[in-house]
């Protein structure tokens, strides 16, 4: 039997009778492998005093220099907030690894506790869950949430200030002369999109209007389902003459349809999104939307994490960012006479 510093992966595998992938697995606890295999091959590995470098260095230190980031799905906002994210880790010694459930994730709370599984043990120090599901999560490393679904929550978390920047978006609409000012709203699931819906009426009513219940349609951030509400609000006899969408998908959906029943984009409907993803500005009209500091959410989502990872004190372990209006060309003054 050749020393135990000169074994190797193939050494192993040629001992247990199975592949050098099948070693592989076994070292990094991936799925694929039968229970008695794994433990064969174990077995082999301690037989032979075979040590991985890098796993064999995690189980010493329960360091991989690996943050991972999971995110439901790659839409405009989780991208946004990866390339913050990305910025971040320079320099720290840290790499990243982000893991997409493509989608797969509707009506399926507590999916990022199944994922999370597949990133436990040897793989990453610790993880940012991206508008995750859960206040709790069992994990063993350290954890940052962004923008969770709900309210109060046991985790570390990273959010904007929806409730203010609804209320601005709609004030910017007051101003311009609009009463009759619809809501296309966000996932009911999320505690961003249900403060977004509590600043629209909290506007409306600090301006002496009422909120509409017939103006007030769900969009759930999702292109299709926002432009079918825009159908419905601008089909309407009485018709809003302003827009609020929860965020800029929802409102570049409603612009496309308003645009296609022959309505012009700002003089007969004003919108205005919320997010300021890249898509805002090149929409057509360009889009007047509330921005929420994307990218510093991942900055900041980063910074925090490896600063629980290193255990470093932490002042504030739920941080608020500020929002802003960004004016373009998707919103005017009400014309007194449609």
């Amino acid at each position: 039997m050749k020393p135990s510093s000169r074994v190797t992966i193939r050494d192993v595998a040629a001992t247990a009778g199975v592949s050098v992938a099948t070693v592989s697995k076994v070292l990094n606890a991936r799925y694929g492998v039968s229970a008695a295999t794994s433990a064969h091959v174990q077995a082999v590995i301690r037989d032979l005093g075979y040590e991985a470098s890098l796993v064999a260095q995690s189980l010493r230190n329960h360091k991989t220099n690996v943050i991972g980031i999971l995110v439901a799905d790659l839409e405009p906002f989780s991208t946004e907030l990866l390339k913050g994210a990305a910025k971040a880790i320079k320099g720290t010694g840290y790499e990243l690894v982000v893991y997409s459930a493509g989608g797969r994730t509707v009506d399926h709370a507590g999916w990022e506790q199944r994922y999370l599984s597949r990133l436990s043990g040897t793989l990453v120090d610790g993880a940012i869950l991206v508008t995750p599901t859960v206040v709790e999560v069992e994990f063993g490393q350290s954890v940052v949430a962004v923008d969770p679904h709900a309210g109060p929550t046991g985790l570390p978390t990273v959010d904007s200030d929806n409730l203010e920047g609804a209320r601005s978006g709609v004030r910017h609409l007051v101003e311009l002369g609009h009463r009759r000012i619809a809501l296309i709203g966000g996932r009911p699931d999320l505690e961003s999109a249900k403060e977004r819906e509590q600043g629209y009426r909290e506007e409306l009513a600090r301006a002496g209007i009422d909120p509409d219940p017939d103006l007030i349609q769900p969009g759930n951030y999702d292109a299709d389902d926002s432009a079918a509400a825009a159908r419905r609000l601008l089909d309407r006899p009485d018709r809003p003459t302003a827009l609020f969408a929860a965020n800029d998908t929802s409102a570049i959906a409603a612009i496309e349809v308003a645009v296609a029943m022959g309505l012009r984009v700002p003089e007969d409907l004003s919108v205005v999104g919320f997010d300021n993803v890249p898509e805002a500005a090149l929409a057509s009209p360009s889009l007047t939307t509330v921005e929420q500091p994307i990218h510093e959410m991942g900055h900041r989502a980063i910074d925090l994490l490896i600063q629980l990872m290193n255990g470093e004190p932490v002042e504030n372990t739920h941080v608020r960012l500020a929002t802003r209006l960004v004016v373009r060309q998707s919103t005017a003054h009400l014309e007194t006479e449609r």
